[in-house]
């Protein structure tokens, strides 16, 4: 399953995100992940929650980084939820279609029942038409 937060930078989608997980958390039987562009918001996180700073792995297009979220499942059994802050900008989708990966992350959750929680920089009407039913929060 894709869940998103949608809004244009500096709308306050990390800060949903971040409470998001830190309430999943709390009632989650499984390990979460918190995919960043930095390891900034690692005191805001429970530290039963996994952070990685996707900048220090070499990720240069959607598809690498759909590779990089299969090694995470792959290595994680007990996975049950991923956030993804700045989905575009760890996606390598900044300007780009991104109806293709939300796709492919449907067809991965689904597969290894993981949700996907990701923030995208983006109004929701402005998102494709497949990711648009997947809004939780728009700001």
């Amino acid at each position: 399953m894709v869940q998103i937060i949608a809004g244009k930078k500096g709308k306050g989608k990390t800060k949903h995100l971040l409470d998001r997980a830190n309430s999943a958390i709390r009632d989650s039987k499984g390990s979460i992940v918190y995919l960043d562009k930095s390891s900034k918001h690692m005191y805001e996180l429970s530290n039963k929650i996994r952070l990685i700073n996707v900048k220090e792995y070499p990720i240069e297009s959607s598809e690498g980084f759909i590779g990089f979220i299969c090694g995470i499942i792959s290595q994680d059994h007990d996975l049950e939820m991923m956030f993804l802050d700045s989905f575009l900008k760890l996606s390598c989708l900044e300007g780009e279609d991104i109806t293709d990966t939300i796709t492919t992350l449907e067809r991965i959750g689904e597969k290894y029942h993981v949700t996907f929680v990701l923030s995208v920089s983006m109004d929701a009407e402005n998102l494709p038409e497949n990711a648009q039913a997947d809004v939780i929060v728009s700001l």
